[in-house]
């Protein structure tokens, strides 16, 4: 088939061309926009999920609600590597000019003076970054140094420019598990203060799937403070409808057997699903297309995850980490893509006491490979991860 009219998308963060299986949250997202917008109490919003289930892609379909709702917005990605003052500071530069508000100045002047506040005396040159905002820092606003204070009046000055303009403002963070511990509890702090004082600000968060217990670390009314949307694989009809509607645009399909096939090997998977779909379309010959033609495509599909989706993690692992994750995956279920396994199997597949092993276990939390699913286990963060090396040691 024209592989020049392929409609699938299988890249990170990138829309696929139906977004199906969301629309539940869509929906809830715009009550809670109307709610605020009108004055009522509402909470700000955490997706959580593995990596490609599409994630990235509800947070910007959140976003772009927000900007339709007349909101101001922004957005950024944390890195363990970086504070928030720069990022967060950038995010609601770009929501302050969505608002064009006449009399934005000021609250300009409280975001340059949050951005260019110094972390101490020593701060690297590299921090004092030029923000492009054209207006001269506000002395004594979100300057103090105290992160927790100068959140406070940060998303204070800017909700109360969206107030004023009767609508609100959603800063979008994603990967936000990755942001340091202080940070993380001064923006829950930050977040409960400005709920009291009924200001339309809210965060909308997406990260793994221990973002909410490590929000409840930092702050233990973080259980209260956020509405939490677990975002999972798509049910069977939601799959064949992120499949067959690009295909009918142009002028193809799948027949029943691709379909069931299809929703074998991806799981339901949304990050799989445009994978496969993009291989399948341009292997068959001609529509529609059928189960065979998945079979043909599947090899092809594997090995391009391998590269991409599987192997670029696994190479960020030393020998000692992929260590652990081979003798997890030779103990986890195969028939299973998500679930975990006790650390205890893994010290004794490996010989081991747990104790010995904590350090590439930790190594492997904070690089995002694995999480702890339960109390004494972990699992692995990339669906069909356990799949992938098992293959590998076969």
């Amino acid at each position: 088939m024209d592989p020049i009219r392929n409609p699938y998308a299988p890249g990170a963060g990138q829309r696929p061309p139906e977004l199906a299986g969301r629309d539940e949250q869509l929906r809830a997202f715009d009550v809670v926009l109307e709610r605020i917008a009108r004055g009522r109490p509402e909470r700000s919003v955490i997706l959580t999920g593995l990596r490609g289930v599409g994630k990235t892609v509800l947070l910007n379909a959140l976003r772009s609600s927000a900007v339709r709702a007349g909101w101001g917005t922004g957005k950024f990605e944390a890195r363990p590597d970086q504070g928030i003052r720069r990022p967060l500071g950038a995010a609601l530069h770009t929501a302050v000019r969505e608002l064009a508000h006449p009399d934005a100045n000021t609250t300009l002047g409280t975001i340059r003076s949050f951005i260019e506040r110094d972390a101490g005396p020593r701060a690297k040159l590299a921090e004092r970054w030029n923000p492009g905002i054209q207006v001269p820092p506000t002395p004594g606003r979100a300057d103090s140094g105290d992160i927790e204070i100068d959140l406070v009046e940060l998303f204070t000055d800017v909700g109360g420019l969206a107030a004023d303009k009767g609508v609100g403002v959603a800063v979008c963070i994603d990967e936000m598990q990755d942001l340091r511990a202080d940070d993380l509890s001064a923006l829950c702090a930050a977040c409960h203060e400005i709920s009291q004082q009924r200001l339309p600000l809210i965060i909308v968060g997406a990260g793994l799937p221990h973002l909410p217990t490590a929000l409840s670390a930092s702050k233990s009314y973080s259980e209260r403070l956020f509405r939490y949307l677990r975002i999972d694989r798509l049910d069977r009809e939601a799959a064949d409808r992120a499949l067959q509607m690009p295909a009918e645009d142009e002028e193809a399909s799948f027949d029943d057997e691709a379909l069931a096939a299809m929703y074998q090997v991806t799981s339901g998977y949304p990050y799989f699903i445009q994978a496969y779909g993009k291989v399948t379309w341009d292997l068959a010959p001609a529509s529609p297309i059928t189960a065979d033609d998945i079979t043909v495509a599947t090899p092809e599909a594997e090995a391009e995850l391998a590269v991409g989706f599987f192997g670029s993690r696994y190479e960020r692992a030393t020998p000692a980490e992929r260590e652990y994750l081979r003798a997890m995956a030779e103990i986890a279920d195969p028939d299973s893509s998500t679930e975990g396994v006790p650390t205890s199997a893994v010290a004794e597949k490996l010989d081991r006491t747990p104790q010995s092993l904590s350090p590439a276990r930790d190594a492997l939390l904070k690089k995002g490979l694995v999480y702890a699913c339960e109390r004494g286990q972990v699992a692995f963060t990339v669906p069909h991860f356990g799949r992938y090396l098992r293959s590998q040691l076969a």
